[in-house]
């Protein structure tokens, strides 16, 4: 009984939020949450959440760096805005990007974190952007879709069945007869949640989508049910 309480004592990953600046930055604000620890799957889950950040505040995308801290990754953001502004001086609106993570989700062999980011770099509106990141509690890896579910095709159909309940009007898809799985996929207490980013598969105007299929609907489905 002591062994069994003890095993399951090791398998809980606590988290601590963490604030991001660097010197002389005004424009952008992180705010996520990182494991607390220093074993093998902590410094993974880590390592990936940052990795994530730095790439959400990234400006050039053709620039294929992705191993920047999110300090480094601050500056670069600040510098790119100092060089606009000193290229186009008559354009007043200042550039930000607001980034916050939470953990939506998490039992003794999942973790869903959230990461929220918002970035205006001067065009008509800013952009909204969720991520999720679902990780194997064990080894601190990220799972891919073949990771969580049994069978793709067999839950592409059952995520087809919940987005046309949720959908009414077929007519603000930009491929109402295409349905696709959405990028971001993740867990929380009542299910999984489906959630298109915007552009992703309408027009701005749609906003964010997102639906969810209960756990006792989904849990057939998982390769192993968290629930």
């Amino acid at each position: 009984m002591l062994l069994l309480i003890s095993c399951s004592k090791k398998k809980q990953i606590h988290f601590k939020f963490n604030s991001f600046s660097s010197e002389n930055n005004a424009l952008v604000d992180v705010n996520i949450p990182l494991a607390e620890g220093h074993s093998k799957a902590t410094n993974t889950i880590n390592n990936e959440i940052k990795r994530v950040v730095s790439l959400a505040l990234k400006i050039d995308e053709n620039k294929t760096d992705t191993d920047n801290s999110i300090e480094q990754s601050i500056n670069l953001f600040n510098k790119e805005y100092n060089k606009f502004s000193n290229d186009f001086p008559n354009v007043i609106q200042p550039w930000e990007a607001q980034i916050d993570g939470e953990i939506v989700f998490q039992s003794n062999d999942i973790i869903c974190v959230s990461i929220t980011s918002y970035k205006n770099t001067g065009g008509a509106h800013g952009l909204l952007y969720i991520t999720f990141l679902n990780f194997d509690v064990k080894t601190g890896e990220r799972l891919n879709p073949e990771d969580i579910f049994k069978s793709n095709k067999d839950f592409k159909s059952l995520a087809e069945l919940y987005f046309n309940k949720t959908i009414k009007d077929q007519n603000l898809l930009l491929e109402p007869d295409n349905f696709k799985l959405p990028q971001n996929i993740g867990f929380n207490d009542q299910g999984l949640i489906l959630l298109y980013n915007t552009y992703e598969i309408a027009p701005y105007s749609a906003g964010i989508i997102e639906y969810l299929i209960p756990a006792d609907e989904i849990s057939d489905f998982l390769v192993q049910s968290p629930y």
